[in-house]
């Protein structure tokens, strides 16, 4: 039993170590948007860098954007566990 404990706590650790490089992969990923006098910029993990309007930096937005992402990425993640998805349905929880 306490095999299957620390062969899950590494593989824990292993899914950790990848999810980490993932995530600088997908930070390292961007996409300028431009159309009229609105200039956007994200990233691969979903975040907003800036958003220019008639050539003004409007940080304000990019705020208010990148937290609404973050709740909303936190509830469908809690939704995922409680529907088995996640981390709990790979270790077989």
């Amino acid at each position: 039993m306490a095999f299957n404990k620390l062969k899950q706590v590494g593989e824990l650790n292993k899914m950790r170590q990848q999810a980490k490089q993932l995530q600088k992969q997908l930070e390292e990923i961007t996409e300028t948007y431009e159309k009229g006098d609105v200039k956007v910029k994200v990233t691969g993990d979903q975040k907003v860098v800036y958003i220019k309007l008639d050539g003004e930096d409007r940080s304000d937005l990019v705020d208010a954007i990148n937290k609404a992402m973050k709740k909303v990425q936190k509830k469908a993640a809690k939704k995922m566990m409680e529907m088995g998805g996640g981390l709990g349905g790979l270790l077989g929880n």
